[in-house]
């Protein structure tokens, strides 16, 4: 158990609907390893990496840090969510001194198009919003990325700016948090 601030992580599990987001076990490993070697995941997040190498190279218990949710449907992992401190240096920020926290999510192929990213990312905001009043979340994706740009307008961002990076237009968008919001 590590604590962020005044919050203890990892919080206990956070259940909707549908959903389990918990910190990961040994069990999730092979989740990772798909995750990360899916080429269709890997489209817009700079490329699928080699099976092999993510076998060899994964830790027992993958994902087991602060900020980082898997997500389970039915006792397995489906996808995870991050929320991590954006590196203050960026240049895209929401507040002078930047560090924002940043919402990441990857599902595997077979849970696209249920809404499972939606309510687990709800979820983990909803979660955030209780651990961090106040405080905004900012969401970057290529603008190229429909799923990932729908997403962000449900779930509440709007776009603060657009920028070139990685060879591709990026989207750059701000959910300030429900107390600040007021």
């Amino acid at each position: 158990m590590t604590e962020l601030g005044s919050v203890v992580w990892p919080p206990a599990p956070i259940e909707t609907e549908r959903l389990v987001l918990r910190e990961s076990e040994a069990r999730d490993r092979a989740g990772f390893v798909e995750l990360f070697s899916s080429p269709e995941v890997g489209v817009y997040v700079g490329g699928a990496r080699p099976r092999d190498q993510l076998e060899s190279a994964m830790p027992e218990v993958p994902g087991r840090r602060l900020g980082l949710f898997v997500v389970e449907r039915d006792g397995a992992m489906i996808g995870m969510i991050t929320l991590d401190r954006r590196d203050a240096e960026r240049p895209q920020r929401v507040r002078p001194e930047g560090g924002e926290a940043e919402l990441g999510y990857m599902f595997l192929p077979p849970a696209w198009g249920s809404g499972y990213a939606a309510e687990a990312c709800a979820a983990a905001l909803d979660w955030f919003t209780g651990a961090h009043p106040g405080e905004p979340v900012v969401l970057t994706t290529q603008s190229a990325n429909e799923r990932a740009m729908r997403l962000a307008s449900k779930l509440g961002f709007t776009e603060v700016e657009t920028f070139e990076e990685y060879g591709a237009e990026q989207w750059f968008g701000v959910r300030p948090s429900a107390a600040s919001a007021g």
